[in-house]
């Protein structure tokens, strides 16, 4: 049990929302100094290990209530940190500065706890596991995540018809366009080829994407109410950071990578040679175990704290905090990876 109170860890991210919003000041940037400076930094000079559970120990970890209450905990801390921090704008007298960030802190934890835990949740079975996803996801105002990325994306990975999935060459800012554009379109598509099957029409009090934008606007109009509707910009602010922060992710998960086409027309299976994969300790740790990708689509309903190193997978020369950083200087990316993805490609 002592070596599991490790992912207690994660908690520092809506701890640092909480100096955030809470001092002020200066204090309003921690979480993006946590995140982006602190985490990078303690990556470089902690271990990247490679060590896999035993199989008794995968057990025990399996079935142990611990990692889910870990993952549970996390939606009313987030609802807790974005009522305090709609209720520190609408008291004013915050300067430009501590509105930035302010705003970042709130983006950040919005990606971190709450899109990224409902990465996790939306993989899981149980009826409430799964809204709970769903409740994470209306904070970003990406419900339609839910149906892209299980129905699609798992099925499309590492193929020109995922809009998750990099292209060798294409600049972030390129793909935060294309992935977002074209996963809320596939969403549309998906749950009307969903109906279809069912004999309905995408007209339909049954289809998920309806409800998904009705629960988002209401989610939106009662930010306004409560808290102002120059409040409620904020919250769409928040909801914008906390969605690049997941393409960003997305983006260093697959640059580059491809399946192959078969004679057939179809692609070879997916494998984890097709993610990019990282060991690094504290972003392992600070992500639910996110950045051990390739094992996670290999099974993706294996849970997080038994996520396995697979020597197959391609490894980041850094950790996923830090990847980010780096995607956001495309020639310095390209340089770093470029050469990466081929020496993939020629092994594969």
């Amino acid at each position: 049990m002592l070596k599991d109170s490790k992912y207690l860890f994660a908690y520092l991210a809506p701890l640092s929302v909480f100096i955030a919003l809470h001092f002020g000041g200066i204090w309003s940037f921690t979480t993006v100094v946590l995140t982006f400076v602190l985490i990078p930094i303690g990556e470089f000079f902690t271990s990247n290990s490679e060590k896999n559970l035993r199989p008794e120990e995968e057990s025990k970890k399996v079935n142990s209530r611990f990692f889910d209450l870990l993952l549970y905990l996390n939606v009313p801390i987030l609802f807790g940190l974005l009522w305090l921090y709609f209720s520190r704008l609408q008291n004013g007298g915050l300067a430009t500065f501590e509105l930035v960030g302010m705003t970042f802190s709130a983006g950040i934890i919005i990606g971190t706890i709450g899109i990224n835990v409902a990465h996790e949740l939306g993989h899981r079975l149980r009826w409430y596991e799964r809204l709970m996803s769903k409740i994470l996801l209306m904070t970003a105002l990406y419900m339609h995540f839910f149906i892209e990325h299980n129905r699609g994306h798992h099925k499309q990975v590492a193929t020109e018809k995922d809009p998750a999935s990099a292209r060798f060459g294409e600049p972030l800012y390129a793909f935060w366009f294309r992935s977002v554009s074209t996963g809320y379109i596939n969403a549309w598509r998906l749950e009307k080829k969903r109906l279809n099957r069912l004999g309905l029409s995408a007209l339909n009090w049954k289809n998920q994407m309806i409800w998904f934008q009705l629960i988002q606007t209401a989610y939106l109009l009662s930010i306004g109410l409560f808290f102002g509707w120059a409040i409620m910009l904020f919250g769409i602010a928040a909801a914008g950071i906390g969605i690049l922060l997941l393409e960003s992710v997305n983006y260093i998960e697959y640059y580059g990578l491809r399946r192959k086409k078969l004679p057939s027309g179809r692609y070879e299976k997916a494998t984890p040679r097709h993610s990019w994969n990282s060991n690094h300790e504290l972003g392992r740790i600070f992500l639910y175990e996110l950045t051990r990708h390739s094992d996670h689509h290999f099974k993706a309903s294996r849970k997080y704290p038994v996520l396995r190193h697979l020597e197959e997978s391609p490894q980041l020369p850094i950790g996923y905090p830090g990847s980010v950083l780096l995607s956001l200087a495309p020639p310095l990316w390209f340089r770093v990876m470029n050469k990466r993805v081929q020496g993939v490609s020629e092994n594969s």
